[in-house]
């Protein structure tokens, strides 16, 4: 990757899911930090600020671009649990407990519960991508994160909202109830959400790393609670556990150097397609040849594609499929800084579990129980096994520099839209911001969802059932996005449908 200065004294800019954690990114970049201790910073106090969505209990991915050097996936997501008794998938003693989340117009059943956590991967993450490639330490980056954790924050209108949404999963156990209704009704916006627990974890995990989490006290407590309550996870689930570094999916689309989220997540690779498809054809591209590309993608991704992820080569054979009939609970961070570097990173907790692990300030993850991650049913992986994820953190090179670093959250809607972000801001001109607020429309098993303001000319209507929103809404996901300019000055783009935010750092 070419090595690129920015221009007009500028250090760097940084995008997150809200307005804090963006703050804390910036800061880290004014103390000397480059941009993965930007997306760092942002992160954990987004474990605040964001709390329903992600935390030290969830996993995820990080894709950075240093300056210089090859670009590296650094995958941090959660693996299915049941090393105790391996040999066959692990199957909880209590059943999950389901949970109708609405978004206004569209409907999702999710399962929580300490029977659908995962073996989280964030700490593990955290403490790997700061030894490899930050420029502070990691007790710099924990410590103000920790102080935001034990004195709260207020709520933002956006966050309460997903709260909200959640509050099924959210109020599930007495211990979450503790968490987010401590005064015995959830938190709304301007409310103050703190813990004390959280602030505690955070100064280990700055003080020892990641071990403490999985095979010290923290781990310990995980594993001894979520015994009690039926649950998988364990202690040699957690001692078992290890971030990997994988070299990320590489497509190219309108000139550009694409790079993405490698196997065994599925988004990345889906997303790969679905840009490779839509390079052959002019750009602008009519709303009818996004969506015969979401259709095919759709397609390509039923039968046995989720148990095929892993197998190598899968990805390369995967991409050529269709090439002669080409059309011819989440969070996400991503920074730029002066010297080059480029980072983006997607976490997740899932649709949050309800199941918090007295003490530790540790929200585990329901990721067993999210449909769209268990396609062929619940507790069918192996003990030890990556569980496949949309999540695709991505990043585009113009003649070897970071034009635009992205990613989102979103659960399935992940994919889309990060493609129609690339498209608004590559084909359309559009600057991150207005790429990131563009009415999205999203496409899955014969339903065609789309905001206001999405053109649908060309589209034949009788034949999808379409579902028409009243506005931009956050079941569209949440993207943010930074990009350099052809001037060399930074932007960014914070997604308006859950809050997001975006900071330009000057010298």
């Amino acid at each position: 990757m070419r090595r690129l200065t920015s221009s007009g004294g500028e250090l760097g800019v940084v995008a997150a899911g809200d307005a804090v954690s963006a703050e804390f990114g910036a800061a880290a970049l004014r103390a000397g930090g480059n941009a993965v201790d930007a997306v760092l910073g942002a992160l954990l106090a987004s474990f605040t600020c964001e709390p329903a969505l992600t935390g030290l209990g969830g996993g995820g991915y990080m894709l950075v671009l240093p300056p210089g050097g090859a670009p590296v996936l650094l995958d941090f997501f959660v693996n299915a649990p049941g090393l105790t008794s391996p040999g066959a998938p692990a199957t909880p003693a209590q059943p999950m407990d389901a949970v109708e989340v609405s978004f206004g117009e569209a409907l999702q059943v999710f399962h929580g519960g300490a029977s659908s956590a995962g073996v989280y991967g964030v700490p593990a993450g955290v403490a790997a991508a700061n030894a490899r490639f930050g420029r502070l330490p990691l007790a710099q980056l924990t410590a103000p994160a920790a102080q935001l954790a034990r004195e709260g924050t207020r709520l933002s209108a956006a966050q309460a909202q997903v709260l909200q949404i959640v509050s099924g999963l959210a109020l599930l156990t007495s211990e979450s109830r503790a968490l987010f209704a401590p005064a015995g009704k959830l938190l709304g916006a301007g409310e103050r959400f703190r813990d004390p627990a959280l602030a505690e974890s955070l100064e280990l995990l700055g003080r020892e790393g990641a071990a403490p989490f999985y095979t010290g006290p923290v781990g310990d407590a995980v594993a001894a609670w979520v015994g009690t309550q039926g649950g998988a996870l364990g202690r040699a689930d957690l001692a078992a556990y290890r971030m990997i570094e994988r070299e990320p999916l590489h497509v190219s689309f309108r000139g550009r150097d694409v790079f993405t989220n490698p196997p065994p997540a599925a988004g990345g690779l889906l997303l790969a397609h679905a840009l490779s498809q839509l390079d052959t054809l002019p750009a602008p591209l009519p709303a009818a040849a996004i969506v015969r590309s979401m259709e095919r993608v759709q397609e390509l991704r039923g039968g046995d594609f989720a148990q095929r992820l892993g197998e190598p080569g899968f990805a390369e054979r995967f991409l050529r499929l269709g090439a002669d009939d080409r059309l011819g609970s989440t969070t996400h961070v991503a920074a730029l800084d002066r010297d080059g570097m480029a980072c983006t990173m997607t976490t997740s907790n899932g649709s949050s579990s309800g199941a918090v692990v007295p003490g530790t300030g540790v929200h585990l993850n329901n990721m067993l129980g999210e449909s769209d991650l268990n396609p062929t049913g619940f507790h069918r992986h192996q003990p030890g096994e990556r569980l496949p994820s949309m999540m695709s953190p991505t990043a585009l090179l113009r003649d070897g520099a970071p034009e635009l670093v992205l990613g989102s959250a979103g659960s399935n809607r992940i994919r889309s839209a990060v493609l129609q972000t690339v498209l608004r801001a590559i084909d359309d001109g559009m600057t991150a911001d207005r790429a990131v607020a563009a009415p999205r429309l999203h496409y899955e098993e014969g339903m065609l969802y789309a905001e206001p303001g999405v053109d649908l000319a060309g589209l034949n209507l009788s034949s999808y059932e379409v579902v028409r929103f009243e506005r931009l809404n956050l079941y569209f996901g949440g993207v943010q996005a930074v990009q350099r300019d052809a001037a060399g000055h930074f932007r960014g783009g914070g997604d308006p449908r859950r809050g997001g935010h975006a900071v330009v750092v000057s010298a």
